[in-house]
């Protein structure tokens, strides 16, 4: 069932929702959560169709925010909000409000939002793509538990790692990291069935896949070995080899959806690694709510530490008055003002020291004289005395 509502309030969509519970016979309300889509009318389908078979597992409230650009000046100042309400077989097993926003109160999107929330139930916001840098100071991301990005639909996906790296706060999540959840549950298992130490590791893939860059950051930060990032033609992450003290061992995944695994002394084995749908990716967020801190200390490790980063990834910030000791110690200090000083200052000294030497050589008989003539002095004490014994 759907019931448009044209320049209408978000009171007025409430009462539609009702309304049509109503008419197919449900009027309890047993959706477990609100899932927020801020998206462009370009990509609305889409993200629509993925949360509508998502939902299959999540029954939920999606509500999907779609700022119109407005070509005119007069209609920028004009605020309208056009709405589409979807209950029973058109929106799933839940419930699916479209909200077009025109005008000044595309700017003021959480207000139209908020009175639309299930009540004590979490809210997931969505952005399919033109992410926020920041999720959690954007004023819908506010309004949520939990926020969900997607840095491969950023223009330059390696960039945006560090800038949500920099704003990232407890809730941020990225389907980038979502993608590569069974490569990181393969090669956990796959290192449980050894006892050797990894030495060093690569990790092969499309040159700007975010999702490379994350398992590449992921297994440095927790193997603390370093790790190589080099570059397929795809699709996707294609092979990861972990060099260990006992042999390789290699996951291989060359056509995107079946995966070799190879372990030193182990016949390879076959696994099925495909590439999930944007739906089942969206269902595996879902079913957490809490923050994911396995996500934010990967991503904080800095995708400028990884040995081949790719071209767009900012390079590793260089302090110069650390450096310029380095450089001095290597190689002799270039001529400069002060060098003609210390050289005219190693003569001076050694023209000051050299007398000092004769000095000391002259004064030595001078200071042995008294002690020589003392028994003089006491020859001269006897005569006085003698002397005044004779006048006597």
């Amino acid at each position: 069932m759907k019931i448009d509502l044209t320049d209408t309030t978000a009171g007025k969509v409430n009462k539609a929702l009702v309304q049509g519970r109503r008419a197919i016979g449900t009027p309890a309300v047993g959706m477990v959560l609100t899932l927020v889509i801020v998206t462009d009318e370009e990509n609305a389908y889409d993200a629509l169709k993925a949360a509508g078979d998502a939902s299959r597992e999540h029954p939920s409230r999606t509500l999907v925010v779609i700022k119109r650009v407005s070509r005119s000046l007069r209609d920028r100042t004009q605020s309208r909000l056009d709405a589409e309400v979807r209950v029973g077989a058109d929106a799933g097993t839940g419930e699916t409000v479209v909200l077009r926003l025109y005008g000044e109160v595309s700017d003021h999107a959480q207000s139209v939002v908020l009175p639309l929330l299930l009540p004590d139930a979490p809210v997931v916001v969505w952005w399919p793509v033109d992410a926020p840098l920041d999720p959690a100071g954007d004023p819908l991301g506010a309004l949520a538990q939990r926020r969900v990005t997607d840095t491969y639909a950023a223009e330059h996906p390696v960039r945006e790692l560090s800038a949500r790296a920099d704003a990232y706060s407890p809730g941020d999540t990225d389907l980038s990291w979502t993608r590569i959840t069974p490569w990181r549950s393969m090669l956990a298992a796959a290192l449980d069935q050894v006892t050797c130490e990894v030495e060093s590791v690569e990790v092969e893939g499309e040159e700007h896949n975010p999702s490379c860059e994350l398992l590449a950051m992921w297994l440095a930060d927790r193997l603390q070995v370093p790790v190589q990032r080099s570059h397929s033609p795809g699709p996707g992450l294609t092979a990861v080899r972990m060099n260990t003290s006992c042999g390789p061992i290699t996951l291989d995944r060359a056509d995107g959806s079946l995966a070799t695994l190879s372990i030193e002394g182990q016949p390879a084995r076959a696994v099925a690694l495909k590439r999930r749908e944007t739906s089942e990716l969206i269902a595996e967020e879902l079913r957490r709510l809490d923050p994911d801190d396995t996500y934010a200390s990967a991503l904080r490790f800095g995708v400028e530490r990884l040995s081949g980063a790719p071209a767009d990834a900012p390079a590793a910030e260089v302090n110069p008055e650390v450096e310029a000791p380095a450089r001095t110690t290597g190689k002799p200090a270039p001529a400069t003002a002060e060098a003609p000083v210390a050289e005219q200052t190693a003569p001076a000294e050694e023209t000051v020291e050299a007398p000092a030497q004769e000095a000391s050589a002259e004064k030595a008989p001078a200071e042995e004289a008294p002690v020589k003539k003392a028994p003089a002095r006491k020859t001269a004490a006897k005569k006085a005395t003698s002397r005044k014994a004779a006048t006597k």
